[in-house]
């Protein structure tokens, strides 16, 4: 009886979790001319409630198939496409497979038939824009926007935040076509509330001028509009939240938005010692500021997205910003913002590290301390004047004030082979600087006529100053009979001054209108640099310090002037574009070196710099770019100036005026697909990079002292090769359960070109990154997110002395949230990382577990959170890094457990219209 229940169980689980839900397919065809009609939406919906359930979208051939998973036998069947009449249909679903007739859509002759479609259709495709309708995705009550975007069909959101679209980076976030706080995306997704907004748009990233030209702006980079609700843009909004711990850690943070219209004005203000960036709310993984435990590629433990402490130490951080957005008449848009953040950080790191000679090797170990107090100002305004429908003005002023106070003490020793002490040395210092900038562009773009002409003329100025003052106390000792000593007691008063002019005029001929054209521009880029270091040692006698100190101190100045002139050729068609472009760059470098006029030099330099682009789109499922740039920089400074810099005292520095400017020739290529009746995506990404003239430093040791000398060198036959690949996939096991799979792997060949004590060698790295994650979906119980990823890394190098070295790492993550009981939801972030090739002495894994409980309240406006970070008590950032000449073992301070108890509160004046209606249709992906 025991064996019959069991397997009629296991069958019946069988065909729960394998039974096909039944399908709908048809064609979609144009009424006026019988074509089929591509990327057309259609959708089911019940019919007692209008709530959504499938959809998709018509491929190339006007065809599409639906899957049915509400075990509903009657549904009403939605097709819109922008420009035609929406169709509707009831439809019985009374087999596995329900082939429609075809369907023919007819031509619109109202404006408000699409304004309809618009509203209904849970995605909408209008010529390059991908729009979601908001009320189509089922989320959790209070979500985000965060929350809403991993809904999205083909959109992943990481834990640090970063988003990525179909394979593709997003790199703006804007409200209502206009940027909220500055360049941070995350303030934006983490910090608004779905439902705020009724729609989601995605095109390519273009600047303004760019989308007034009519120019096609980056296509390998994606930009989000959100945007607002009508009823919601009139209202005053916001949340606070604040929280308090054992080990007297303690945050805060609050935000309150007022929106009237076009006029939008936002503050926020946040403030911690858990080293968190301030502006993310206490509830759920934003107190954690979306930060795991992961492992570098070098092999290093850290904390992914906002820091805990990976290295950084503990900081203690406040911060406080404002956000001004207006129409201020019909040609004039208007936007600013201001952020003031300050923070105090206190780190220790504890270095073992072995360098590696041709013949030989010696070992250094250190302890330092630091601890850093900076204030920091920054304003950002933009003002957008449409003169008229031809001509526009684009007018963005930034201002920057930082001023920092740096402690720093480091106790340091160097053995040789034999374990023979051979110098050690112990350092000192306080350091004080301010910093002040200024920056402007300003674009203007001249459109004529219709084909696609248009004149640009491009201003950019940057102005930088930074005042510093340097106190330092070192001791150097040198275990030797030829060398003495090295003692210091000195003060350094610094001035440095930058100012950088970027002129640019682009004119646009149009061969054939609209399709084919021809883009003439010069650039005139001017940069001086001016630094003034005067370095004095304490007098014996009048104990102040007044004794000047020529070898430490510098008084330069250095222009860099170039003239660009280039050609590009543009042509694009509406699924493919191509373009050239060929740059030749007239640069003279120059250095004028007040305190040694000798080492004064000039050099010009002519080269030539070349990009092209491939784009095709098979649908609007799928597409493919490839690319080729070689661009040309010249050294740096430091690298070029014989001025023998003699700061460190292990280790002296002289510039080479010999250098070469560097090449750097890349080829890419990729390809992204999602599809959206199967809900998979597959993307690929390679990259070839080949440097010429690579810039690399040429040092040698002191085998008696183990000083170092230091210069530069051009070298040739580098190169790095780097490829991607992932796929992923949803699957509806039924209406309530979803499981998604990805599985991708990341690979990297790289050579670099080194000198080991004027011995030249190669180094080879040869790295491989699998990853495979799931994530099962149990609508409003519960999500599980398992994520494994091992990483292997294999270093050669061409000289027979130097081992080679093989890394093998594994890092784990799972992600548990439950929703029951009902107002409460449960998260665990467990992180397992393990590095077993790190030296004795150092943390080789750790167990890395956070746990929140929230509790909703006050008809939930209110959420009750008790939190635990690193419940384990393991956390640690130790860490292994190999490079050409040096393996080295490190760990630093890091974030240590505490329990916290937070309580957040949200506010909303927008009235019943702002808020979430839980009978709107919806769909999860």
């Amino acid at each position: 009886m025991k064996r019959t229940l069991l397997t009629t169980l296991l069958l019946g689980c069988y065909a729960f979790v394998f039974a096909q839900n039944p399908t709908v397919s048809g064609t979609i065809i144009s009424e006026d001319d019988k074509s089929p009609l591509e990327s057309a939406t259609i959708y089911l919906e019940r019919v007692q409630d209008s709530s959504l359930v499938s959809y998709t979208i018509s491929d190339k051939d006007g065809k599409f198939s639906l899957v049915n998973d509400s075990n509903e036998k009657r549904l009403n069947l939605y097709v819109t496409f922008v420009g035609y009449q929406t169709y509707v249909k009831q439809i019985s679903i009374d087999k596995e497979t329900v082939v429609l007739d075809p369907i023919n859509l007819a031509i619109s002759t109202s404006s408000l038939d699409e304004v309809v479609i618009k509203s209904r259709a849970p995605i909408t495709i209008k010529k390059d824009t991908l729009e979601f309708n908001v009320k189509s995705f089922k989320t959790k009550k209070d979500a985000s926007v965060e929350d809403l975007l991993k809904q999205l069909p083909g959109v992943e959101v990481d834990e640090a935040g970063k988003i990525t679209i179909n394979g593709k980076d997003v790199s703006k976030i804007l409200v209502n076509g206009k940027p909220f706080f500055g360049d941070d995306p995350t303030i934006t997704t983490r910090n608004l509330t779905k439902d705020l907004i009724e729609k989601v748009q995605i095109v390519d990233t273009k600047t303004k001028s760019e989308a007034f030209s009519g120019e096609e702006g980056d296509k390998e980079n994606k930009t989000i509009n959100l945007t607002i609700k009508e009823e919601n843009n009139k209202g005053v909004f916001g949340r606070v939240a604040a929280g308090a711990g054992t080990d007297k850690r303690y945050e805060y943070a609050g935000m309150v938005n007022f929106f009237d219209n076009d006029r939008r004005v936002s503050v926020l203000a946040g403030g911690n010692n858990t080293n968190s960036p301030g502006f993310s709310f206490g509830e759920i993984q934003k107190m954690f500021g979306g930060g795991s435990m992961y492992v570098n590629s070098n092999g290093s433990f850290g904390i992914g997205g906002r820091s805990f402490g990976g290295g950084q130490g503990i900081t203690t951080s406040r911060n406080v910003g404002a956000n001004y957005a207006d129409v201020l008449s019909e040609q004039v848009e208007a936007d600013a913002d201001y952020f003031y953040s300050g923070s105090n950080s206190i780190n220790e790191t504890l270095t073992e590290r072995e360098n590696i000679l041709p013949d030989s090797r010696f070992f250094t170990n250190s302890r330092s301390r630091s601890e850093n107090d900076s204030q920091n100002h920054s304003a950002n305004m933009g003002f957008d004047i449409e003169v008229d429908s031809t001509l526009l003005i684009n007018i963005s002023p930034s201002f920057r004030l930082s001023k920092s106070e740096t402690t720093f003490s480091r106790d340091e020793e160097t053995r040789n082979e034999e374990d023979a002490l051979t110098n050690q040395s112990t350092t000192a210092s306080y350091v004080e600087n301010l910093a002040k900038n200024f920056g402007n562009d300003i674009n203007v773009t001249k459109r004529f006529g219709s084909a696609g002409a248009f004149l640009k003329l491009a201003a950019n100025v940057d102005l930088n100053t930074t005042e510093g003052e340097d106190f330092l106390n070192s001791e150097t000792n040198f275990f030797t009979q030829a060398n003495e000593d090295i003692i210091r007691d000195q003060f350094t008063d610094s001035e440095t001054e930058f100012r950088s002019l970027r002129t640019s005029a682009t004119y646009r001929l149009p061969l054939i209108a609209k399709v084919f054209f021809m883009d003439f521009q010069y650039v005139f880029q001017d940069d001086k640099r001016t630094s003034l270091r005067s370095t004095f040692d304490r007098n014996e006698i009048t104990n102040g310090f007044d004794d000047f100190n020529l070898a430490l101190s510098t008084d330069f100045e250095y222009f860099n002037t170039a003239h660009t002139p280039s050609l590009r050729l543009v042509y694009r068609k509406k699924d493919w574009s191509v373009s050239a472009e060929g740059k030749y760059v007239f640069r003279t470098l120059e250095n004028k070196d007040f305190l040694r006029p000798e080492l004064s030099l000039k050099r010009d330099f002519e080269a030539l710099e070349l990009r092209s682009y491939f784009n095709y789109r098979f649908s609007d499922k799928a597409s493919i770019y490839s690319g080729y740039s070689l661009s040309n920089n010249p050294p740096s400074l430091n690298q070029l100036q014989p001025f023998q810099d003699v700061s460190d005292p292990l280790n002296t520095v002289t510039g080479n005026p010999e250098l070469e400017p560097t090449n750097n020739h890349r080829i890419y290529a990729g390809y992204n697909a999602f599809d959206w009746q199967t809900k998979s995506g597959f993307y690929s990404y390679a990259s070839v990079n080949i440097v010429n003239n690579q810039v690399v430093t040429r040092t040698t040791v002191d085998p008696e002292t183990l000083k170092r000398t230091t210069t530069y060198a051009n070298v040739n036959g580098g190169y790095d090769i780097y490829g991607d690949v992932n796929l992923s996939k949803t699957i509806k096991l039924d209406s309530l359960i979803d499981l998604k799979y990805d599985v991708g792997m990341g690979t990297r060949l790289s050579r670099n070109i080194n000198f080991n004590n004027e011995v030249q060698y190669e180094s080879n790295v040869t790295a491989l990154t699998p990853s495979v994650g799931l994530r099962f979906t149990w609508k409003e119980v519960m999500e599980f997110r398992p994520r494994y990823r091992p990483s292997f890394t294999q270093n050669t190098y061409s000289i027979p002395s130097f081992e080679n070295i093989d890394f093998l790492r594994h890092n784990l993550d799972l992600r548990l949230t439950t929703y029951l009981p009902k107002k409460f939801e449960w998260r665990n972030d467990v992180d397992f990382s393990y590095n077993p090739n790190v030296a004795a002495g150092f943390q080789k894994s750790a167990w890395f577990w956070n746990s929140t409980l929230a509790y909703s309240m006050l008809k939930d406006q209110g959420t009750l959170t008790l939190k635990v970070f690193d419940l384990l008590n393991q956390n640690t950032n130790a860490q292994r890094v190999a490079t050409d000449n040096y393996i080295q073992d490190s760990q630093s301070t890091v974030l240590q457990q505490y329990f916290m108890l937070s309580f957040s509160w949200k506010f909303n004046s927008l009235g019943s219209k702002g808020e979430t209606n839980d009978n709107n249709f919806y769909f999860s992906d």
